[in-house]
């Protein structure tokens, strides 16, 4: 699906930590799908995170002691364009039971459970498992294609 057709009618879009990543460290493989979604971010869609897409983004970085990864992530996702969700309990009612019906960790359904509860109409991930989920448009970063 080309990027403009998956992003039609969607003002609000939750990024979920693998386009994040590809982003900020611009990797080979898919930097050039992320790049033209990212564009239009704070553009004409806004961009929705939790602290699980913070959190799971800086592992990495953590972990290899690279600071200037750590502020760059940092950076992107807190920006005040950048609707930051909190984790509360109505949103992990919500998980568990998105967690029961699609079968899903708990990680990815805190996720999913953010993305309804802010309003998303759209998903940005690269995890196919996601794609059980009916209540939004879930966007595979591997099958989308540059317009």
């Amino acid at each position: 699906m080309r990027i403009s057709d998956a992003l039609t009618g969607v003002s609000h879009l939750f990024l979920d930590t693998a386009p994040v990543i590809y982003f900020v460290e611009r990797n080979p493989q898919f930097v050039d799908l992320v790049d033209p979604i990212f564009e239009r971010l704070s553009v004409d869609i806004t961009a929705v995170v939790s602290g699980i897409t913070l959190s799971e983004c800086l592992v990495g970085a953590i972990r290899l002691g690279l600071a200037d990864l750590e502020q760059a992530f940092v950076d992107v996702l807190q920006q005040d364009e950048v609707v930051f969700v909190e984790i509360n309990a109505a949103m992990a009612r919500e998980a568990a039971r998105i967690r029961v019906h699609y079968n899903l960790q708990l990680p990815d359904a805190l996720q999913v459970a953010a993305a309804l509860m802010a309003n998303c109409e759209a998903f940005l991930t690269n995890d196919d498992a996601l794609k059980r989920v009916t209540e939004l448009k879930v966007l595979v970063v591997g099958e989308l294609e540059v317009e």
